[in-house]
């Protein structure tokens, strides 16, 4: 079978995102403590957000402005929303939907998480919210 490489140009073509190959850059609210790297959003003109999180030593509060879902692949991730911890570890997900008052904690973990809508912040500015 032969393999399939994309067009450069075509951002909606299927693609194989090697993970030696991402780039972690650090969320900027969390400092050193949140790294992400992005697979697919709005670059893709994609509705659906998805990419991998380092989280060390982090302990980030946030209210949640689109539906997330967060897959634990190394290490333990809690995150407290309406004053309940919930806690996974390796191949274990957590759902939050859009609205959530959340503090996310991890010593040292590597999630994927998936967003939507990818273009929250437009959709928020476009609906009047902050």
């Amino acid at each position: 079978m032969e393999e399939a490489s994309p067009p450069e140009s075509d951002a909606r073509a299927a693609k194989i995102v090697p993970f030696a190959g991402l780039s972690f850059i650090p969320r900027a609210e969390g400092g050193d403590a949140a790294w992400l790297a992005e697979i697919s959003g709005t670059k893709e003109d994609s509705e659906l957000g998805t990419g991998f999180a380092r989280l060390r030593n982090a302990r980030l509060a946030w209210t949640v402005k689109y539906d997330e879902v967060l897959i634990v692949l190394e290490g333990e991730i809690r995150v407290e929303v309406d004053g309940k911890a919930l806690v996974a570890g390796p191949r274990d997900a957590i759902w939050l939907p859009a609205g959530s008052a959340v503090i996310y904690e991890a010593e040292d973990a590597l999630v994927i998480y998936a967003i939507h809508p990818a273009d929250w912040h437009r959709s928020m500015s476009e609906a009047g919210r902050p």
